[in-house]
């Protein structure tokens, strides 16, 4: 059963953001994800901070984890939370 990664962001320092959002596409493929949505959100409701999300499809849970959890990613996401304020969430279909 397919499985998501949302992952919101409130980008801190541009130049070091374009820096992850250039790379992480190559592994999201490497592991089998498929971007669904990415971009700028509108708040219709609530307090959050963020107004950018990406919605990323993987084949199920276990390749989500997997892939977040690589190395290369870990690398990545270490860029990201210096150069943004974000949020990583996996959402499994019940």
């Amino acid at each position: 059963m397919p499985a998501y990664v949302v992952i919101e962001v409130e980008v801190t320092d541009p130049t070091a953001y374009e820096e992850y959002r250039v790379q992480v596409p190559a592994t999201i493929q490497k592991h089998g994800g498929k971007p669904l949505a990415r971009g700028f959100t509108e708040r219709l409701e609530g307090d959050t901070p963020f107004n950018r999300m990406s919605v990323i499809e993987f084949p199920d849970a276990e390749t989500a984890r997997t892939w977040f959890e690589s190395d290369e990613v870990r690398i990545l996401n270490a860029l990201r939370q210096k150069s943004a304020r974000s949020s990583a969430k996996l959402i499994v279909p019940s």
